[in-house]
């Protein structure tokens, strides 16, 4: 994680960007470089500021939050977006985190608590708790095929690797992981990231939603 956190805040509501900018910037490292009023500014507003971490409401004007985190995501070493929304729906949160979201939180969650789950994802942990990735997952409608389709995407993993993202799908940590197989810390980040290049993933989280479609946790 680098020293300074670049963070873009992208919210309808000027009044609650501002207050999250008075509240965040300048707390553990983190920056505010930028603001945006909809999801189409935030696509413009992360190629001006090239921000680390991305605080993302989900129901804005023209291009909502869950949209601009595609789009965001699907480009070249993309920021981590976290989405900061008052809807806390079981759908929303997966949508949110199948776009590429790092993780989800309530408006009204502490401002130490915001701070904690923007320095998490910057580092490239999820912030979502074990719980609630569980239960979400626990919640999913597998469709048809789906199964089948997380189970060959899988298969072209190593058999450490395939340890590793069902350990991920339980939402343990690296230092968790590192533990209970017998191995550095150094080396879960290195089988993660393979992981995530063989399976075309943006982020752990996905990871573990993929072992929850394969029945795998």
């Amino acid at each position: 994680m680098a020293d300074v956190i670049r963070l873009l805040l992208v919210d309808d509501d000027a009044l609650v960007r501002a207050g999250l900018s008075m509240m965040l910037d300048g707390v553990g490292g983190i920056v505010v470089v930028g603001e945006a009023g909809d999801g189409r500014e935030a696509l413009a507003a992360v190629d001006a500021h090239s921000p680390d971490v991305v605080l993302m409401d989900v129901q804005m004007p023209h291009v909502d939050g869950l949209a601009a985190t595609r789009r965001v995501r699907a480009r070249p070493d993309p920021p981590e977006v976290v989405m900061l929304t008052t809807f806390d729906t079981d759908e929303n949160i997966l949508h949110a985190l199948r776009a590429g979201a790092s993780g989800y939180l309530l408006k009204d969650t502490p401002p130490a608590r915001i701070a904690e789950a923007v320095a998490k994802v910057a580092a490239g942990e999820p912030m979502l708790s074990p719980g609630v990735t569980r239960r979400l997952m626990e919640r999913t409608v597998v469709q048809a095929g789906t199964y089948e389709r997380a189970r060959a995407a899988l298969a072209v993993l190593t058999p450490r690797e395939h340890e590793v993202a069902v350990a991920v799908g339980f939402g343990e940590s690296n230092a968790e992981i590192a533990a209970a197989l017998s191995m550095s810390v150094t080396t879960v980040k290195s089988h993660v990231s393979s992981i995530l290049t063989k399976l075309g993933l943006g982020n752990r989280t996905q990871i573990a939603l993929l072992a929850h479609d394969a029945d795998l946790v």
